[in-house]
């Protein structure tokens, strides 16, 4: 048997035990599933944090909104209504926006905090120090322990696009994330604001459009919506301005 100390540079990572026959590419197959698996349990345990903090994950549409925003834009979260947690929910406002703030009481939360504790502990870079050998099935474990927690407190399941369910699902979305020195991301051609302001935009115009069809009148041709460049003006900071002679 050969004991092999897998480090990302000068960090000690874990320990891999495998028989000394092994081939060198079968080695690599393994310490590459079980860095990414423990990577996959980091991740799910961070996201567990902000479950037990601020409830579920909002739909994708609604996530960065105010409250005003989403009533404007007549927007719904019908998962929200199915997911609540066991033994009723806590509103806790989650500041960022991603999560609908109805969060576990605080037995259901101490659930998945002892889960995610011991989850922690089965991948923690200490069992270097403890020489203990981490196997696939130690990892795995730890996230049968994570899903098990997450079914108890929500034993209707969570929301098809939050990041917890599709982790477990292996759907889950790294776009974003480090990946080796790949090319740099590239910024995004408007901010999110701006991307908040468009979505409100059109939507106030969709309204119109509605009710220029059910009245079939050019009056509303005189509406500010109605005016091409009344959105580049919005952006700009510029509207409401008035000519006349000296």
């Amino acid at each position: 048997m050969v004991l092999l100390h897998v480090k990302r540079g000068d960090e000690s990572q874990f320990l891999l035990q495998a028989p000394g026959s092994t081939e060198l590419e079968e080695l690599t197959v393994q310490v590459t599933r079980v860095y990414n698996a423990r990577l996959k349990v980091q991740r799910v345990c961070s996201e567990m944090e902000e479950l037990a903090e601020h409830g579920i994950f909002l739909p994708p549409n609604m996530q960065g909104l105010t409250d005003d925003q989403i009533e404007e834009l007549k927007l719904r979260d019908e998962w929200g209504e199915k997911c609540v947690p066991s033994g009723g929910s806590v509103f806790k406002k989650d500041d960022i926006g991603r999560r609908n703030g109805q969060a576990p009481n605080e037995k259901m939360k101490e659930v998945l905090k002892k889960t995610i504790e011991e989850a922690r502990a089965i991948i923690s870079k200490k069992q270097v120090e403890a020489g203990v050998c981490v196997t696939m099935e130690m990892v795995k474990d730890a996230l049968d322990q994570l899903r098990g927690a997450v079914m108890i407190v929500y034993p209707m399941g969570l929301p098809p696009y939050d990041p917890i369910r599709m982790e477990f699902e292996n759907k889950e979305d790294l776009s974003g994330t480090q990946r080796g020195q790949g090319a740099p991301a590239r910024e995004p051609i408007i901010s999110s604001a701006e991307q908040k302001q468009l979505m409100l935009y059109y939507h106030r115009r969709q309204e119109e459009l509605k009710k220029l069809e059910e009245n079939d009148d050019d009056s509303c041709l005189n509406s500010p919506w109605a005016d091409n460049t009344a959105l580049k003006r919005h952006f700009h900071g510029v509207k409401d301005i008035k000519w006349r002679p000296r």
